[in-house]
């Protein structure tokens, strides 16, 4: 009898404390039947993660990259342990692996390593077994054996990933909130759960500040169509589905509001206004290993010098910024000037392509409760803007009713 996988992942907040181990042992035995082969992936418990890269930070301002993804890879060991332990005593039968003993070969990018390639030797014999395998989240080794982490989220990455490479029937997603919202409830209310949603569309809104689950992994289950179900580790009710195509979607323009206030925007200033002077800038800055995102370049007056500013993560502007005055003075540029008071309002829907308006109706949504523009940046089926940081909250409800999105 061929046995139907189901992957499971369970966030940090799942797995917080003794009692929520318990509850996801409880969740995945009855998960686990005659018809079903069950392989969970875990997340470190609750802010571990946190508390480790906080005391890296208490030892050096500056820790290598190598040696953080050595320490933030032991959040996930001990959660995932300690689940096979619970699991045992509920009497099934379990075992646990890191990501490196499951074969989850990455490049050598450590706090950021893409997946190469994924073995699942030792997943499919202990499958075979009849046993529940347990498998460390957010974390694999290089062709060398170091250990290197996926970034943040990098958890949701190994499910779907394990997910693609065992030709799982289904990839469940579990978190600390029921589904997918129109926008962050903790902000809005009236927000309200979508029960279905493109992977285009979540795509855009976890690039863009939804923090349900990891861009990098919708990418892959859109590439290799595998339709995820993001639900509740602590409700039996329905989530929301991620899925290719739903043409009921595009009868709605806007699905929904996110916001990032974890973005620094740094603008160098005096830019020689000649072919090639961006190129430089942007190649420099992505061999460092910089995220950039919005780009703007200012019109020159006098036809020689002109501003370019953009946006970086949070988490790497102390580098961006260094990296960024080295490059200004290889260029002969001018001063450079950084702003860490900024946040990300975007709208996101793939009915945009067939409804006109919406930039206008944003743009004046802002306007009308004062909030100043700073940048913005549109794609087929979004349009963000980066604002102060003090007025994201409001941006985000002012827009969150003038779409009507508490009606979905």
């Amino acid at each position: 009898m061929n046995k139907e996988i189901i992957v499971q992942k369970f966030g940090g907040s799942s797995v917080a404390n003794i009692e929520r181990i318990k509850n996801v042992a409880r969740r995945v035995v009855a998960t686990k039947t005659k018809f079903n082969h069950v392989v969970v992936v875990v997340s470190a418990l609750g802010d571990t993660t946190d508390e480790l890269e906080a005391m890296a930070f208490q030892l050096s301002k500056n820790p290598t990259d190598r040696e953080m993804d050595m320490l933030m890879s032991t959040g996930e060991q001990i959660s995932c342990a300690l689940l096979a332990i619970a699991i045992k005593g509920l009497g099934k039968n379990s075992i646990s692996f890191t990501g490196g003993q499951v074969g989850i070969i990455t490049d050598t990018s450590h706090t950021h390593a893409r997946i190469q390639k994924i073995d699942a030797k030792r997943i499919r014999k202990a499958l075979d077994e009849n046993k529940i395998v347990i498998v460390t989240g957010y974390q694999g080794i290089t062709e060398e054996n170091d250990i290197t982490t996926l970034g943040r989220g990098g958890s949701d990455l190994t499910a779907v990933a394990l997910a693609q490479t065992l030709k799982a029937n289904v990839c469940e997603i579990y978190t600390d909130v029921d589904g997918i919202y129109t926008t962050d409830p903790r902000i809005v209310q009236e927000a309200r759960k979508i029960k279905v949603i493109t992977f285009d569309e979540m795509l855009e809104m976890a690039s863009l500040g939804a923090q349900v689950m990891q861009a990098r992994s919708i990418e892959v289950a859109k590439r290799f169509n595998i339709p995820l179900h993001v639900r509740s580790s602590f409700s039996k009710e329905e989530g929301t589905m991620i899925v290719q195509d739903n043409e009921k979607l595009e009868e709605v323009a806007v699905r929904g509001v996110t916001c990032n206030k974890s973005e620094a925007k740094i603008t160098i200033c005096a830019v020689p206004d000649k072919p090639g002077a961006a190129s430089k800038i942007f190649t420099w800055l992505a061999k460092a290993g910089i995220n950039v995102d919005t780009i703007v370049q200012n019109i020159s007056h006098d036809r020689q010098r002109t501003d370019i500013s953009f946006t970086v993560p949070d988490a790497q502007f102390t580098k961006a910024l260094a990296t960024t005055k080295k490059i200004a003075q290889k260029i002969g540029a001018g001063e450079i000037l950084d702003d860490q008071e900024i946040a990300r309002v975007s709208v996101v829907g793939s009915g945009m392509r067939s409804h006109p308006g919406i930039a206008a109706k944003m743009f004046q949504t802002l306007a009308d409760n004062k909030i100043n523009i700073d940048m913005i940046t549109t794609s087929e089926i979004s349009i963000s803007c980066i604002i102060n940081y003090k007025h994201t909250d409001k941006a985000v409800r002012a827009l969150h009713k003038k779409f009507n999105l508490g009606q979905i």
